[in-house]
């Protein structure tokens, strides 16, 4: 069951047997975590991961044509087309190392051909609907409650190679993505497709995108080489954050759409505030109340500061205070996420950090160091740290749903597993010629068989049903010397097939 959602080879073995998890998100009801699913990237292999919320168990994975460096996704808050729709439809996803198109082997020396797309998938398929190619890295995005945008901050505006090329424009952008001209785009025959992949890819370029009201994209210069984009709780502003800019952006979701409808100036203009808001700011949460919390990676701390106060300052107020305070993280924090801050539920009670190094904040031991995630109460106008928690290196992405929206179930059905062994009596070993098939139902604390015997060269498949109706009474099946070791949940029936090409005595026991 696990290698089929896992992905193989034609030999069986699994596709890939590493990955590097980013950034978890959760699908969406009238604008709040409705606890469906959530879904997690693997960016070193490009592949999105689907977990169901009522068993937090992975149920599907897909991974993307044409694309690298698979950072983050979002998933949209209400269908982008058709309004009545007010859930999670798409999933979108950027890609931050740009590759040839086609990545055959044939452009490697040519820059011109390197390009990075964003992509849509389905929420319920998780099948890829389009591509769309850009300009410059797409690194992180968000999409906004309205369902009409996705937008991406992207660094190497300069459309560089190599790394020392991507750094030299003062400022990058936040890559906007009106989502139903490219759907429409799409559907009028408007792409192309590259390699072996069929998934249609539109033109979001620059050159292709001079006509706002055409346009498919629109790219708002900030600065420099940004790194993460937010939506504010109200729906009102997207913020990025500069990375070498000591600044966070923050635009105002009003013009873009005005810049859509031809009614705009420059992009640069939909910009309505860029408060300093210290060294290296990375990532930025919201409490509901009007105010951000950004991450400063260099200053080792997290800074409160009022969106609209940034604003007024931004249009001339002098005397107006936009930072309200400052907490020291340990140390070097990166993503930071309050409760329920993603949805229009923000309740500014609980923060959480995720810093890079814990240094001498743990019994060191050995040269990997536990990382730090720390929690902060966020109630009162100075927040105040409550504790540190270590992670495994290294704490990336977060987010904090209250209990009351995830509704899990403790046992499964039998009849919801086709080949589950429904009665002890039942338990058996079938044979047809060398492939051996044995049946087993595990009852605390023993399972239905006391042996099995098979041949050397057999290959040999165990359907094993747990028949425990009990919660958290999960059972294991391990098997010495064959790397066989999976668990099975109340209810739940699960196999594994392997070769028996050992001879001897092989115990199999309870792992769990």
């Amino acid at each position: 069951e696990s290698k089929k959602i896992l992905g193989t080879k034609p030999d069986g073995s699994l596709l890939y047997t590493t990955g590097d998890s980013h950034h978890p998100v959760a699908s969406y009801t009238d604008g709040t975590y409705d606890g469906k699913y959530a879904w997690t990237n693997d960016k070193l292999n490009s592949r999105l991961a689907r977990i169901r919320l009522d068993t937090f168990e992975c149920d599907k994975i897909t991974e993307l044509p044409n694309v690298q460096g698979l950072h983050g996704a979002c998933p949209d808050k209400r269908d982008p087309v058709d309004p009545k729709i007010n859930h999670t439809t798409r999933l979108f996803v950027g890609s931050e190392f740009a590759v040839p198109l086609p990545n055959d082997g044939r452009d490697l020396e040519k820059p011109e051909k390197y390009a990075s797309l964003v992509t849509c998938l389905d929420a319920e398929t998780m099948e890829v609907r389009w591509q769309c190619r850009v300009d410059g890295n797409m690194d992180l995005l968000a999409t906004s409650y309205d369902g009409k945008l996705a937008a991406w901050n992207q660094y190497n505006s300069e459309n560089g190679v190599h790394f020392t090329e991507m750094m030299v424009a003062e400022r990058d952008n936040v890559v906007f993505v009106n989502i139903a001209r490219v759907e429409q785009a799409i559907k009028d025959g408007k792409f192309k497709t590259y390699g072996d992949s069929k998934v249609p890819v539109a033109d979001g370029t620059k050159e292709a995108n001079k006509d706002p009201k055409t346009a498919l994209i629109c790219y708002v210069p900030i600065p420099k080489n940004p790194h993460g984009v937010n939506a504010t709780p109200d729906g009102k502003y997207f913020i990025a954050s500069g990375k070498l800019s000591p600044t966070c952006s923050v635009i105002d979701l009003s013009l873009i759409l005005k810049w859509f409808a031809g009614e705009g100036k420059e992009p640069r203009d939909i910009v309505v505030a860029e408060p300093e808001v210290g060294l290296g700011p990375l990532h930025t949460t919201f409490d509901g109340k009007g105010n951000a919390y950004t991450t400063l990676f260099l200053d080792s701390q997290v800074v409160k500061w009022d969106i609209e106060a940034a604003i007024k300052q931004f249009k001339g107020d002098k005397n107006v205070k936009v930072v309200l305070d400052r907490i020291d993280c340990h140390y070097q924090p990166g993503h930071l996420n309050a409760s329920m801050a993603e949805t229009r539920e923000a309740d500014g009670k609980w923060l959480v950090v995720g810093s890079k190094f814990s240094k001498d904040r743990y019994l060191p031991v050995g040269p990997l160091h536990d990382e730090n995630e720390q929690l902060f109460d966020i109630t009162g106008e100075k927040m105040k740290l409550l504790a540190d928690h270590p992670a495994h290196p290294e704490p990336h992405d977060f987010i904090i749903v209250k209990r009351d929206k995830i509704k899990t179930r403790q046992v499964y059905a039998i009849d919801e597993f086709p080949n589950a062994v429904k009665d002890y009596k039942d338990s058996r070993v079938d044979r047809k010629g060398n492939k051996v098939t044995v049946y087993l139902a595990s009852g605390a604390p023993q399972f239905s068989l006391g042996e099995f015997k098979v041949k050397r060269g057999d290959e040999v498949t165990v359907i094993l049903t747990n028949h425990d109706k009990i919660e958290d009474l999960t059972h294991g099946f391990g098997i010495e010397k064959y790397s066989v070791n999976f668990i099975v949940n109340p209810g739940e029936t699960r196999s594994v097939t392997f070769k028996a090409d050992k001879a001897g005595v092989y115990w199999c026991y309870c792992t769990h």
